[in-house]
């Protein structure tokens, strides 16, 4: 109790201190936007576990990662999946839903499957359907009902579905508000070409098999973000989802790709989020959890980031920390140019049962890269590496205490593979070509 209240006093305080960052892209701090505020901060404390670390040690095999000469295969292609056989769901997320032959008929069991600090989110499978029609966004102050922006803004929960393949180019931001599934399972559909999705102050929402690629900022303007609110937004970053002080949030089986700013960024105080089963492509800035070294509110900050693969193309941030505490699990790094997972501010980082393949560059063979911090700060703070493979010669430079003396929780903790698991545990990763009566 008093781990939280010592939270909620810095979270507090960092709000207060950082009043520019918090209105990021909103150009009237309203009483509408700041009641969102307020109740986004409520619902963070909420879902925030102060000590995710618990008495009972976490269930995983005894290994150890070594650099291996070899005969795994080192690079992969998977743009698109060709995969003809049985079904093959290989991690516990997929094995949830996916080899269910009636999976269209029973969209909502997806809302039973995630696991990691997203665990509780359930999007909207406590509401209706809504199926989205149209691709365009000609009107983002009326939407046109049938368009994805009309069905993001509503008030009520919402399984959000698509009635065939489309591509939509978002003339602004998109603002998802509370209580919203994005499910693009059964049709082929792009967020392209324009601007990125956006979800601000909000709480328990999935966004599911979406290809998100080429987003451009956008400059902004008068915006409808609910159904009784308009909002005049500043100019958009580029980003392909930005979260913001937002809480609950899932993000599974996307494919990324080529967008202005980060393809995922997670930050102003947001916690309880899962990203799993993604393919990430051609791309700088890839994650980005907690945007400030000033803003100790993002302490709260608690990530999973599971069954993902960071594929051709990629530079760094997978992810890029600060404050928080970040499950790193069991993905596939099988290309990288300066380094895979950095950050500043004394996050704490553990890396358990992933893959790293280093480039062949001798300079950037380490995968981990510490910020605006001496050896005898950061030498505190615990980054820690169990089961990794590593391989081409790439490192990973620990430090804080031993992980074998620092156990974690069962519920928020996914259980690790070994590293050897993980071209396996990835290979349907990103959006699925997924068909209706059909095992997907």
């Amino acid at each position: 109790m008093e781990a939280i209240k010592l939270v909620g006093f810095i979270f507090a305080l960092s709000l207060a201190v950082l009043v520019q960052s918090l209105e990021a892209h909103i150009g009237e701090f309203d009483e509408y936007w700041q009641k969102r505020a307020e109740e986004a901060r409520k619902d963070a404390l909420e879902a925030y576990n102060p000590d995710p670390k618990t008495s009972r040690p976490i269930s995983i095999r005894a290994f150890t990662g070594e650099v291996l000469d070899g005969t795994n295969s080192t690079r992969r292609q998977l743009h698109m999946h060709k995969h003809t056989g049985p079904c093959i769901a290989t991690n516990p997320i997929d094995r949830c839903w996916r080899c269910r032959k009636n999976w269209a008929k029973e969209r909502k069991r997806l809302a039973k499957c995630v696991l990691g600090f997203g665990r509780k989110t359930t999007g909207g499978k406590s509401g209706k359907y809504y199926v989205v029609y149209d691709p365009s966004d000609n009107n983002v102050v009326n939407p046109k009902p049938g368009t994805l922006r009309h069905a993001a803004i509503q008030r009520q929960p919402l399984w959000i579905i698509f009635s065939r393949s489309m591509v939509i180019r978002l003339n602004q931001e998109l603002l998802v508000t509370s209580h919203k599934t994005i499910d693009a399972r059964g049709a082929n559909v792009h967020i392209a070409y324009g601007a990125g999705i956006m979800i601000q102050f909000a709480r328990n929402v999935i966004i599911h098999g979406l290809h998100i690629h080429d987003i451009v900022a956008k400059p902004g303007g008068t915006i409808r973000d609910s159904v009784d609110h308009l909002g005049f937004r500043t100019r958009s970053d580029g980003d392909g989802i930005s979260i913001f002080g937002s809480t609950n949030i899932w993000i599974d089986h996307v494919s990324m790709a080529r967008c202005q700013d980060g393809l995922i960024d997670a930050i102003e105080g947001s916690t309880a989020i899962t990203i799993s089963n993604g393919h990430y492509t051609h791309h700088n800035d890839v994650m980005l959890f907690g945007a400030s070294d000033l803003y100790q509110g993002d302490k709260i900050m608690q990530v999973t980031v599971a069954f993902n693969h960071f594929g051709r193309g990629l530079i760094q941030r997978m992810p890029r920390c600060r404050w928080g505490f970040f499950h790193v699990v069991n993905n596939d790094y099988t290309h990288w140019l300066m380094y895979a997972i950095g950050g500043s501010s004394q996050p704490t980082i553990i890396s358990q049962g992933n893959r790293f393949i280093a480039p062949p560059n001798l300079a950037a063979k380490e995968v981990t890269k510490r910020d605006y911090a001496s050896p005898n700060e950061w030498r505190n703070w615990t980054w820690r590496s169990q089961g990794d493979l590593l391989m081409n010669g790439a490192f990973f430079v620990q430090s804080g205490k031993p992980l074998m003396k620092k156990p974690f929780g069962r519920l928020d903790m996914i259980k690790a593979k070994p590293g050897t698991f993980v071209t396996r545990l990835t290979r349907m990763s990103g959006a699925l070509n997924c068909k209706p009566n059909r095992k997907c």
